[in-house]
C-alpha cells in the first residue's frame, strides 16, 4: 500500500496521534478540522456558528492549497454539528465555499466534539 502522511503550517497541527491528512490511491483524506487558528494553534474565541464554520472551511482550504488542490477537488465531506438547529446557517456558509459543484456530504448531530466546538468537518479530495 502506498500511503503518505501530510503536514502543513497552513492548517492547525494535529491535537492527537493522527496526521493532518493522508494521501493514498489518488485520494487525499483530510482529518476533521475544527475552528483552530493555524497561526496560533488555539481555538478561535467565538462561540458563534458562523465564525466557527468559516474558520473550519478556511482550515480545509489551507490544507488543500498546501497540497496544490482546491475545494473543487473535494469529492466528499462529513459535517459534525453540536446542534442540528445550526444546519441552515452552516449550509449557507458551506454553499459559498463549494458553490454549485458541491461534493457529496453527510451531516450528523453529535453530543460532543473535541474542545467543545460547535462544528467539525472532514474531507476527501481527489488528487487529479
Amino acid at each position: 500500500m502506498d500511503k503518505k502522511t501530510f503536514q502543513t503550517p497552513n492548517a492547525p497541527s494535529a491535537i492527537g496521534p493522527y496526521s493532518q491528512a493522508v494521501e493514498t490511491n489518488g485520494l487525499f483524506f483530510c482529518s476533521g478540522q475544527i475552528p483552530i487558528d493555524p497561526k496560533t494553534n488555539q481555538l478561535i474565541e467565538s462561540k458563534d456558528i458562523v465564525q466557527q464554520t468559516t474558520r473550519v472551511l478556511e482550515n480545509i482550504k489551507g490544507l488543500l492549497e498546501a497540497k496544490g488542490l482546491t475545494l473543487e477537488h473535494v469529492v466528499k465531506t462529513t459535517v459534525f454539528l453540536k446542534n442540528m438547529d445550526d444546519f441552515v446557517t452552516v449550509n449557507d456558509i458551506y454553499g459559498k465555499y463549494f458553490g454549485k459543484n458541491s461534493p457529496a456530504r453527510s451531516a450528523v448531530e453529535v453530543s460532543r466534539l473535541p474542545k467543545n466546538v460547535l462544528i467539525e468537518i472532514e474531507t476527501i479530495a481527489t488528487l487529479s
